[in-house]
């Protein structure tokens, strides 16, 4: 197999959620496989096993957290939901000079780009599925975004 056609492969292979790949081409074979990464956790009962004074600046700091996300889920309810139709990266403009496609506040036609989602080197324009006003965008410019995942909400 040719060297070219071999780091395209491993590259797809790195930028795409999958886990190994295997090619068969004439009488070769070649096989792809994504290390994953090693993850440790602590489990219930060592956290438990804490004292006491390490144990409470970790639940202050966590309280405030809370108090932050709480407020943000409130317009989640409200209205409706433009959700990514596939995993990529999000980007709110065509390119990195362009203002972005819409901000919050914008008026949006149904079948109006909205975003963009590149996905394997292509760039795919998400449009507006609900004419409205954009109340919320849920995500970061140049942030991984899955399928299904909310990226909008219109009202």
């Amino acid at each position: 197999m040719d060297l070219r056609k071999l780091k395209t492969l491993i590259d797809l292979v790195a930028e795409s959620d999958i886990s190994e790949l295997e090619v068969t081409e004439g009488e070769g074979k070649v096989r792809i496989v994504k290390s994953q990464p090693q993850y440790t956790m602590a489990m219930p009962h060592q956290m438990m096993q804490q004292s006491p004074a390490m144990a409470a600046p970790a639940a202050a700091t966590a309280a405030p957290a809370m108090a932050v996300e709480a407020p943000a889920a409130a317009p989640l309810d409200a209205g409706h939901k433009v959700t990514s139709p596939m995993v990529g990266t999000f980007y709110r403009a065509p390119n990195p000079g362009a203002s972005n496609f819409v901000e919050i506040g914008t008026t949006v036609k149904e079948g109006q780009t909205i975003c963009i989602i590149e996905a394997m080197k292509l760039l795919n324009e998400i449009e507006s599925d609900k004419s409205g006003v954009v109340k919320a965008i849920l995500v970061e410019n140049g942030q991984p975004v899955e399928f299904g995942q909310a990226l909008f909400i219109i009202e």
